[in-house]
């Protein structure tokens, strides 16, 4: 096997490594994102109640458990309270819904141009524009993810610890906001940034492959100049 021969086989093998951790960083985007969209924790607030200790909120949907009497017996019971117009919402959490839905939406398209063009490529098909196309929507869009899914969890943390967030519960709920005693830290921001890191990531093995599409293009354009010459 000759230096050319060993060439063109490390150049292969890495375009294909580039490829599988572009789809792999997307899907593991992907899955981060749902989590956090759904996750409860976005903040946990300890309180100075007999009735509540902590409560676990999330963009949609609070949780906490609730001491109650029980045939004298005190009981924790875990209760949940839908995050809805009787709640005082805070704008960084309005902003948090609509960014975290945009940006799981956004990596949805991105798995199913990417899927396709992995695909294309698998069984060598001649449409380099098709692909190039596949790969700029996917670059692009996941940029934009990597942008709404940091922005969402930083300026949640930020009002949370560093600010003074205006979210408040219900007159209904049974702790009041007053008794707050304590914040705590949660996974949320920093599986936020690695959500946000993925989709980067992604977004440059992808970039990277235009780039070698574009310099096949080149050279095929180059052979045949020299060929009809």
């Amino acid at each position: 096997m000759n230096y050319l021969t060993l060439r063109i086989t490390f150049v292969t093998s890495f375009k294909w490594i580039c490829k599988t951790i572009g789809l792999l960083c997307s899907y593991l985007a992907w899955v981060f994102g749902v989590s956090l969209a759904n996750s409860k924790s976005w903040r946990i607030w300890e309180f100075k109640s007999k009735k509540v200790r902590f409560v676990f909120i999330g963009l949609w949907e609070a949780y906490y458990y609730q001491k109650l009497n029980v045939s004298g017996t005190i009981v924790d019971f875990p209760m949940h309270s839908t995050i809805n117009k009787s709640w005082v919402i805070s704008i960084e959490l309005q902003y948090g819904q609509d960014l975290m839905l945009l940006a799981n939406f956004m990596k949805t398209v991105v798995l199913v141009f990417t899927s396709m063009a992995i695909m294309l490529n698998w069984i060598k098909a001649p449409f380099p524009d098709y692909l190039k196309m596949c790969y700029n929507v996917s670059s692009f869009y996941l940029f934009l993810s990597c942008g709404c899914t940091a922005g969402a969890v930083s300026w949640n943390f930020a009002k949370d610890f560093y600010g003074q967030t205006t979210l408040d519960f219900p007159t209904t709920f049974p702790v009041s906001k007053r008794y707050l005693k304590k914040k705590h830290f949660s996974y949320v921001f920093p599986l936020g940034i690695l959500t946000a890191t993925f989709s980067f990531v992604s977004a440059c093995m992808f970039l990277f492959e235009i780039s070698n599409i574009l310099l096949c293009s080149v050279r095929l354009l180059h052979s045949l100049k020299v060929f009809t010459s």
